[in-house]
């Protein structure tokens, strides 16, 4: 029998995140902040990072990973950089608060950088720099969190999948956006494999003794694989740098686990935003220019073109998800 479903417009989806946030023990700022970035990620068709992401975050205040109550503490070193504690709550509720002063920021120097730290882990990474694109802004992102990913020449779980993200405005038309991990695969995929009982890919994990595993269960006990070996694991560890380094949160070796016990994991993200403007001023007509020819002459691949094709589909007949998700998350109450 296949699963039962129920269809959400994402104002729906909006109102049962929320819910289910207060209910766990967040603010309403928190909640609000949340949810806000959740259904950004389901019309993304980015569901892992949506609602079937929310119940580790619901779980996470339950037990304390997340500070409910958590207000971010911003600072400002030197006019262009921005220091955000999270102070054990969340991420996105940071950028929330510093965006427009960020975008502000940005358009006057030309450049910013936005550090915060302190935090849970980030969830989807575009939705950072998506958003500075929509401003006009040119955005590179970068974050990490506790250790799941196999360093270059390493079988043990020493990085993040610590994904990057990049993203570009392109005149009449959605701006180019590259949201990727250093990980051949997202952790979650792994996870959910596990939990339907399937085998993932050759090339995506190694077990507890650092052999190459098709077994999602061994995956979680021993170590993803980066992407493209050692370059891919490079760029971890340059992920690393930014998002732990220059940001003083922890290195993912030291970060406290995102599922389990009553500590942050104390994850770093890192965002330079650019205002093109001062080097190019027709910068967007060029960039959508050069897309169109990649893609007309060349048949490349632009990212971001299929995240617009899906926020324009789920925002006209919203999204289906499995009926015991939703039961779930609209029953959840703190225990």
């Amino acid at each position: 029998m296949a699963d039962r479903t129920i269809s959400l417009t994402l104002a729906e989806v909006s109102t049962l995140a929320a819910g289910a946030l207060v209910r766990a023990g967040a603010s309403e700022a928190l909640a609000r902040s949340l949810a806000r970035a959740i259904v950004a990620a389901e019309a993304a068709g980015k569901p892992a990072l949506g609602l079937a992401h929310l119940p580790d975050y619901l779980d996470a205040l339950d037990c304390g990973r997340i500070d409910g109550r958590a207000e971010p503490l911003l600072t400002s070193p030197v006019p262009a950089l921005t220091r955000c504690d999270c102070r054990g709550g969340i991420a996105q509720l940071g950028f929330d608060t510093a965006f427009e002063e960020l975008v502000s920021k940005t358009r006057i120097f030309g450049l910013t950088v936005y550090a915060s730290h302190n935090s849970f882990t980030a969830g989807e990474l575009g939705w950072y720099v998506a958003r500075l694109a929509a401003e006009g802004l040119v955005a590179f992102a970068a974050t990490n969190g506790p250790a799941l990913l196999a360093g270059a020449g390493s079988v043990k779980p020493v990085y993040c999948t610590n994904p990057l993200a990049f993203a570009a405005p392109r005149a009449n038309g959605p701006p180019l956006v590259i949201d990727q991990a250093s990980s051949a695969t997202a952790f979650v995929k792994v996870r959910e494999a596990a939990e339907r009982g399937q085998p993932i890919p050759e090339g995506w994990a190694l077990d507890a003794a650092g052999r190459p595993t098709t077994n999602p269960n061994a995956a979680i006990k021993g170590a993803l694989v980066a992407f493209g070996g050692a370059r891919g694991a490079n760029i971890a560890l340059m992920v690393e740098v930014l998002a732990a380094g220059l940001t003083g949160a922890n290195w993912s070796l030291d970060a406290p686990d995102f599922q389990s016990g009553d500590e942050t994991p104390g994850a770093g993200l890192f965002v330079l935003a650019i205002a093109p403007q001062f080097l190019a001023r027709d910068f967007e007509t060029r960039l959508a220019r050069q897309l169109e020819r990649l893609s007309a002459d060349y048949g490349v691949h632009i990212p971001g073109e299929a995240r617009a094709r899906a926020r324009r589909r789920t925002g006209g007949s919203g999204i289906t998800l499995p009926l015991a998700l939703f039961d779930s998350i609209s029953s959840f109450r703190r225990r």
